[in-house]
């Protein structure tokens, strides 16, 4: 079988395509846009047949020269929730994907795409419902609208189409990504650069800390995917994050242990992480006060009505893989 990953050098791709040699796939088309510096080592260990630009690949596509492929796994996009540039937002994660989604259905190719979270902005209500989404910026608006297209076309559709909302993923590969890394990458490069963790303190209502979030491990999310792969039956738009909220302090604690564990030394709870200075609390800034999620855990509803039963790491369980892979420790 042949597949296309797209985005394949980035955080999740990457980890997909990692996923599928896993399973001993290796006629792989690889698309991307490798313009920035250093994004090109998540591909260096994996085993691709070909490798594609972005800029190059759906017309190649829709001229049927990849012949027969069975899936793809559409992970590109831009994903800076700072990017405020609405034409490029719109060319490059609208209509690129609505250009993918209509070569997909004339060539009888299944399609597994990202969406976000995001679509749901400042709703506090996190079920894959119409009611519920509200995007605050023209990221989480971009993928909402190709939901929105794929929703009106499904039942017309004789392909296998289904998008997923990721939540908080956290995992390897995910070093290019800078300040969009996850939370759990720069803590563990805060703690060993400083010796401590510093979260905000208490606000709207929570303590210092416990503002809460859905994190996922990315090798969940690659799990899924796959469970898809095997079940073509299954088409819709699905949340995928743990269905469990945990506070930000979980993965300052989850990363110290993970840290104390590789120097021999025993687990510590948060209480002494925090007595000891090991995690520090600073002032909520100003400038996110009115536009910052306290809250966010998804609705799994959705993925366990249609069959998927495996369970999700919790944030212990997972930062402590995260840090063993990308500190060579497992």
């Amino acid at each position: 079988m042949k597949f296309v990953v797209t985005g394949a050098a980035g955080f999740i791709g990457s980890n997909i395509v990692r996923g599928l040699n896993a399973r001993g796939y290796k006629n792989i088309i690889a698309v991307d846009n490798l313009t920035k510096p250093g994004k090109f080592a998540n591909l260096v260990d994996l085993e691709i047949a070909e490798y594609f630009d972005k800029r190059d690949f759906l017309p190649r596509l829709e001229q049927g020269e990849f012949g027969k492929v069975e899936t793809i796994f559409h992970e590109g996009a831009c994903s800076d929730t700072m990017e405020h540039d609405g034409h490029y937002m719109m060319e490059n994660n609208y209509r690129w994907s609505l250009d993918l989604l209509n070569s997909c259905a004339a060539q009888g190719t299944r399609l597994l795409y990202a969406s976000s979270a995001a679509v749901y902005g400042e709703s506090s209500n996190f079920q894959v419902d119409v009611s519920n989404e509200r995007p605050l910026n023209v990221y989480g608006y971009s993928k909402l609208l190709f939901d929105n297209v794929v929703r009106q076309r499904m039942t017309d559709l004789s392909i296998q189409i289904a998008g997923f909302r990721y939540f908080n993923v956290y995992g390897p590969r995910e070093t290019h990504k800078d300040r969009m890394a996850s939370v759990a990458f720069h803590h563990m490069n805060q703690f060993r650069a400083e010796g401590h963790v510093r979260l905000f303190g208490e606000y709207d209502g929570y303590a210092s800390g416990e503002q809460r979030r859905d994190f996922i491990s990315v090798d969940d999310i690659v799990a899924v995917k796959l469970w898809f792969l095997d079940h073509p039956e299954v088409s819709g738009i699905f949340n995928l994050g743990t269905g469990r909220a945990e506070p930000f302090n979980a993965i300052a604690e989850a990363v110290i242990n993970a840290e104390r564990a590789a120097a021999q030394q025993p687990a510590m709870p948060l209480t002494a992480q925090v007595e000891a200075g090991l995690v520090r609390y600073i002032d909520f800034p100003e400038s996110l006060k009115g536009k910052y999620q306290s809250f966010t855990q998804a609705d799994m509803s959705g993925l366990r009505d249609a069959g998927y039963s495996y369970p999700f790491a919790s944030v212990a369980q997972g930062v402590q893989r995260y840090h063993n892979v990308r500190f060579g420790q497992g």
